[in-house]
């Protein structure tokens, strides 16, 4: 049973390929680029695979995502057909993105970034913010990660809105659901975090119409995927002051270009996809896992919903 594993890093790869190795004794581990007896490989473990690369292997059973997104296999325009594919997503990368979103939501909550700039210039400014509960907070995408946010945020005090494709119910969270419940749910809003999937609706939807919806000197926080966002739309509704702050962890293009003005922007947060990064101790015992129910035949409750894109 042959596993071929690819990730853009080479030095990556091979630690996944050790972890997962050990994980899964009896079963051949390798990198992808290395693989020549094609037949063999049964499983591939990729992160932005290369197009044509899943192609090359005529006996492959399942593709699994390294991280809860699938959209960067599904870019891959000569993806095999029907082949299932598996996310990976589990309460350690649940947690590292409640820790992200809480730590930047109060963030621009608290207005962290003028009080450091405050620091920087000796001036002793107090800065006085509402209470948690008179803050509306909202987070689109109310999957595993967005739900947990959504009761995290909430948890904490502010008064939280979720928004969804299909309805949900969350305790203490405002749901709205479908293009009919958006405007409701934006309307505003003063921090907004973003963690829907990336499919074709979801495409470009932090634009400037949305931009528009929102409190004046409203947040913004990107942990999902770089393509939500219109990038110049950010940019003109800082300089208008339609948007106060913005947080931004995913890009058109990883690593973010040197050039990139989102490096020196005053009013914005580069961090470098990091808000729930997985490693190779935690993933691979979530992979494992899978892919040992998947050969048994058994249940794998991470299989994702091509159709859907996630």
């Amino acid at each position: 049973m042959t596993v071929a594993v690819y990730l853009p890093d080479l030095e990556k790869t091979r630690w996944w390929c050790r972890t997962l190795a050990e994980l899964l004794p009896g079963w051949s581990v390798r990198p992808l680029v290395e693989i020549e007896d094609r037949e063999t490989v049964a499983y591939a473990v990729v992160w932005r695979p290369r197009t044509g690369d899943l192609a090359r292997f005529s006996n492959l059973k399942a593709i699994v995502s390294v991280g809860a997104g699938i959209d960067h296999v599904l870019a891959d325009a000569e993806l095999p057909g029907n082949v299932p594919i598996i996310r990976t997503v589990g309460a350690d990368l649940t947690q590292r993105m409640r820790e992200y979103v809480a730590l930047h939501v109060l963030r621009h909550h608290r207005d962290m970034p003028r009080q450091l700039q405050a620091q920087a210039e000796r001036d002793w400014h107090q800065i006085v913010v509402p209470v948690a509960p008179n803050r509306k907070v909202g987070v689109m995408g109310l999957g595993n990660l967005g739900a947990d946010a959504a009761r995290t945020l909430a948890g904490l005090g502010f008064a939280t809105r979720g928004w969804s494709r299909g309805a949900k119910a969350i305790d203490g969270v405002e749901t709205f659901a479908g293009a009919a419940g958006l405007p409701a749910f934006l309307d505003g809003l003063e921090i907004l975090v973003n963690l829907l999937p990336l499919t074709a609706e979801t495409t470009g939807i932090l634009d400037g119409a949305l931009f528009a919806q929102l409190a004046p000197g409203a947040c913004l926080i990107n942990c999902a995927r770089g393509a939500h966002l219109v990038d110049d739309d950010l940019l003109a509704a800082l300089e208008a002051g339609q948007i106060k702050q913005a947080t931004l962890d995913v890009f058109h293009q990883e690593p973010l270009p040197a050039g990139h003005p989102f490096w020196s922007h005053p009013a914005i947060t580069v961090t470098p996809h990091i808000a729930s990064q997985i490693d190779a101790a935690t993933g691979g015992r979530l992979i494992a896992a899978n892919l040992q129910r998947f050969e048994a035949g058994e249940p794998v409750p991470d299989l994702a919903d091509a159709a859907r894109g996630y």
